[in-house]
């Protein structure tokens, strides 16, 4: 993964310690810090406390499943990227989990190759994302000032006619 990238946090969220350690390790590896939670609760705290470029987060655990969680955190940003991981993949916990918001859905075990090319994706998209936020900014920053550069423009070309 590129330079950039070493600088973007991600959250996991695991109330396994073995997948915790496996994924922390490959994300680790691939240059990303890793914040962890081990239960909805911590997640959704620790995201409200954080700036996280994606959350990884696994689809049952106590307290607040994956879903219940990413649905939260969608109602807090919008455009968080998000992804699913489970070991009881079911079509409709896939559909289930797409049509709340999530970015992508993650069967264990884990595949490392599979893991690290949807997490480059995910932040690509997190990226481009933002740079189309800043690109709208500016958008309408130009369609406000434009019209006043325009009226002084006429003012100023009827004054010194």
């Amino acid at each position: 993964m590129s330079e950039k990238e070493a600088q973007d946090k991600i959250l996991l969220v695991d109330d396994d310690p073995s997948s915790i350690e496996l994924i922390s390790e490959i994300l680790q590896k691939t240059g990303l810090e890793v914040i962890i939670a081990r239960d909805g609760e911590e997640a959704l705290n620790r995201f409200l406390a954080n700036s996280f470029e994606l959350i990884l987060t696994d689809l049952m655990m106590p307290k607040m499943g994956g879903i219940a969680l990413l649905k939260e955190i969608k109602k807090k940003q919008k455009d968080a990227v998000v992804l699913i991981i489970t070991g009881f993949g079911t079509i409709e916990s896939d559909v289930s989990a797409i049509k709340a918001g999530a970015y992508d859905y993650i069967s264990k075990p884990i595949k490392v190759d599979e893991l690290e090319l949807i997490i480059k994706r995910a932040l690509e998209k997190r990226r481009l994302v933002k740079q189309l936020h800043s690109l709208k900014g500016i958008l309408i920053a130009a369609l406000i000032s434009l019209p006043i550069w325009l009226i002084i423009g006429i003012i100023l070309g009827w004054i010194w006619k």
